[in-house]
């Protein structure tokens, strides 16, 4: 399994934000997690991804457990959070060249070539990121977590804040890449999971 997640739970105060969530995730799967907004999904994918601890329960990635191997684990993983982290005054490559670097990316200059090809940002490529529209923004996101060449992505709720033209757009591109990359792609949409995924998981 791509992703195994074991009895999550985690507490802000005397909120439980997550309790007891277990599902697993196959290879070159794509799954929808899918749940009203504060049903707990961002927080299971920081999680996985490590940049939250679990109050119990463990989540693996790739057979490496987050808990005991946080480095090693988010190595195998590329993350979209729900508040794309973009830097607004770097140029599109600038950008990808500073994620290769901070990501160790040995090609760095033929795989930013790639990510930008994949990702659709050709025409894109040498304009500031504050230039761009959400949708191409999004696109960059995706190039930057797609840079080091992760096994899984995890995407929370990619679409969000696009227009019709865009989320079409976005939604092929993640088909595209699930076929040979594990995708978890939460939305609260159940459209969106539907048009996009081989399978949904409700919390």
């Amino acid at each position: 399994m791509s992703i195994a997640v074991n009895n999550l739970t985690k507490i802000y105060g005397t909120q439980k934000a997550v309790d007891g969530v277990s599902f697993s995730v196959g290879d070159a799967e794509i799954v929808g997690f899918l749940g009203p907004n504060g049903a707990g999904k961002s927080t299971t994918m920081k999680i996985i991804t490590g940049y939250l601890s679990a109050d119990t329960g463990e989540a693996t990635v790739c057979g490496i457990s987050v808990n005991k191997d946080a480095a090693a684990s988010k190595k195998k993983i590329g993350y979209l959070p729900e508040a794309n982290p973009l830097y607004f005054d770097m140029y599109v490559r600038e950008y990808l060249a500073f994620i290769a670097g901070v990501t160790e990316v040995s090609n760095a200059k033929q795989r930013i070539g790639e990510v930008i090809s994949i990702t659709g940002l050709t025409l894109e490529a040498n304009k500031k990121i504050g230039q761009l529209s959400k949708g191409y923004k999004q696109r960059v996101g995706l190039a930057a977590a797609l840079i080091h060449d992760p096994e899984v992505l995890v995407l929370d709720e990619p679409t969000t804040g696009l227009d019709p033209n865009q989320i079409v757009e976005i939604r092929e591109l993640i088909k595209k890449l699930g076929q040979n990359k594990t995708v978890l792609f939460s939305s609260h949409i159940l459209q969106e999971v539907q048009a996009v995924c081989d399978r949904v998981i409700i919390i």
